[in-house]
């Protein structure tokens, strides 16, 4: 007689369930091994469609998924590798991992050993704890996979030789949602285009997220905290970046948001806050007749609120607060950055009037770069940026110029009065 597939769904889990209980069983009579019970055997039991919920308690990985199926931990389910591998390895499509505490990867960058790797497509990674794994989560050509509300941290290495956080490769249209990665090496996002990255915080990283060849990707509502680098794009093009926050990119090469060779990208609405440096741009935009645009973002107390690696152009700048900066734009190697757009920007050191109240300056803001030019031509001076000498030379040199200085920037209108502060992005509830 033919058995209904919920009959079927639930004998396939009783099967799992005896196999986890002979499992306990040979641990008991046992006692002198600390094995733990392997959950590969449940995994194997569980039919296609069908979810398992093994006995609270920790299992021996490496496991390998080849159907779809759902692994629902409900919290209390640890997987645990023993430093061999990666710990789940998923290698199907239409997969659920669920409410598992994930650890015990091994150390192997060439192998890529991580918490769970996947080479499917349409998978569900949800509300997992990742930690004492090299890397945290390896997708490897895998399309439409959603990553939600896991956190990660990677093994108690030094930064450079931990694994990375998230990592994309060649993977598409995939969801990184609300997650938590602190301790880590990089997230990063690398000949991978449509994906979006969503309501993250980054923390305690090298790059924050660091994108590579990889167009057309949305950045949005995300928080980078205390990373080396906050967001890093190198030859990728037409990226959205939307309400993030990046705060505290400090040391020698402490960047907020940098630009190698990266073309049409749309900058809205960010936070970029206490970074050495808030905004580079090296060869930005690099395609012929591009642009990338930054409007509405706050770039305040940072070193220097926006670099320009060389003499370059295609960049527009417009309703922005440039706020408490050391210096607000610097170019290296003596040039300008007169050839981009500066319209309507927040100056917080304008030296100006608006008498008609219209809001705006009535006279152009202008920088110009004087004394600067020490420590823009001659990076390792600015170690004394603010020191008595350098205020006195900078104070003679505008005083009686030697010579006439450069102009960096002209913004024709700027924006009188601040604009609002803006509340950090709400995290939504499921």
């Amino acid at each position: 007689m033919r058995r209904a597939p919920g009959v079927r769904a639930r004998a396939a889990t009783g099967c799992a369930l005896a196999v986890a209980l002979a499992a306990f069983g040979s641990a008991e009579s046992a006692p002198e091994t600390t094995a733990l019970p392997p959950l590969q055997p449940l995994v194997d039991a569980t039919p296609d469609g069908a979810t398992l919920r093994p006995p609270p308690g920790a299992w021996a990985g490496p496991v390998v998924i080849r159907r779809p199926i759902t692994i629902d931990g409900g919290g209390a389910v640890t997987v645990d590798a023993g430093g061999h591998g990666t710990v789940v390895r998923i290698e199907a499509s239409g997969v659920t991992l669920r409410g598992l505490h994930i650890t015990g990867s091994g150390s192997n960058h060439d192998s890529v050993d991580a918490g769970v790797g996947i080479a499917g497509s349409g998978n569900r990674i949800e509300e997992n704890a990742i930690e004492d794994c090299l890397f945290g989560i390896d997708l490897a050509q895998s399309n439409d996979n959603v990553l939600r509300r896991n956190t990660i941290h990677s093994k108690a290495l030094v930064t450079a030789l931990r694994g990375d956080a998230i990592r994309l490769w060649y993977s598409f249209r995939n969801q990184i949602l609300e997650n938590e990665t602190s301790d880590v090496r990089d997230s990063v996002a690398w000949y991978s285009s449509d994906n979006v990255f969503s309501r993250n915080r980054f923390s305690r990283g090298r790059y924050g997220l660091h994108m590579m060849y990889a167009h057309q990707n949305v950045v949005e509502d995300n928080e980078f905290r205390q990373n080396m680098t906050g967001i890093f794009l190198m030859y990728s093009d037409r990226v959205e970046l939307r309400r993030n926050r990046i705060l505290g990119a400090q040391g020698a090469a402490g960047v907020g948001i940098g630009f190698k060779e990266s073309s049409s990208a749309t900058l809205e609405e960010n936070d970029i806050v206490y970074c050495a440096t808030g905004i580079l741009l090296d060869v930005s935009p690099f395609e012929p007749e591009t642009l990338n645009l930054f409007r509405r973002n706050r770039i305040a107390y940072n070193g220097v609120g926006v670099v320009f690696h060389t003499d370059w152009t295609g960049n527009e700048f417009r309703d922005n607060d440039f706020r408490g900066n050391f210096s607000q734009v610097a170019v290296r190697g003596g040039g300008s950055a007169i050839r981009n757009v500066w319209q309507g920007n927040h100056w917080d050191d304008y030296a100006g009037f608006d008498r008609d109240g219209d809001g705006r300056g009535d006279t152009p803001y202008e920088l110009h770069s004087w004394a600067d030019r020490i420590w823009m031509e001659v990076p390792p001076a600015a170690f004394f940026r603010a020191s008595p000498v350098l205020e006195v030379i900078d104070f003679l040199d505008r005083l009686a110029p030697f010579s006439s200085p450069t102009l960096i920037v002209r913004d024709e209108a700027p924006r009188f009065d601040p604009p609002p502060l803006r509340a950090a992005a709400p995290r939504e509830e499921s």
